[in-house]
């Protein structure tokens, strides 16, 4: 088993990690996680457990975590808003074949005020990036 765990073992936390050294070499055979370092993937600090001075493959590790993790993020923000759209079409059917007069009332101003608000910053940020493409001819 201790062969297959990693060198860095990293405790995901809202705005990045706490990142340990896994140590299976020691005289019990026991998996010990020594601290290391937080991250923040969102500022890009990297800031040491107290006295803990991390070497370069320390570093490395950590910031090749940092970017794989910053990656993984994207990926799931973008998934996010393709499955809003599907829910939105979802949405749409719901309210023409299913919905009673009471649920529409239910929702009805926050579903309007919501994609009021939604439409205004989609049309305004196409037109900002049709301006760009215009001054860039």
């Amino acid at each position: 088993m201790a062969g297959d765990l990693p060198d860095y073992y990293f405790r995901i936390r809202e705005n990045g990690a706490v990142v340990f050294r896994v140590d299976t070499e020691n005289r019990q055979r026991r998996i010990e996680m020594i601290e290391l370092a937080t991250v923040n993937v969102k500022n890009g600090n990297i800031k040491p457990h107290g006295d803990t001075a991390l070497s370069p493959a320390e570093l490395k590790a950590i910031r090749d975590w940092m970017a794989a993790r910053t990656a993984l993020l994207a990926t799931r923000d973008i998934d996010d808003i393709h499955r809003a759209v599907d829910y939105l079409n979802m949405t749409t059917q719901w309210v023409q074949t299913k919905a009673s007069d009471d649920q529409l009332e239910d929702v009805t101003d926050d579903l309007l005020l919501a994609m009021h608000d939604l439409r205004t910053v989609l049309v305004r940020r196409k037109a900002d990036r049709l301006a760009k493409g215009e001054a860039a001819e």
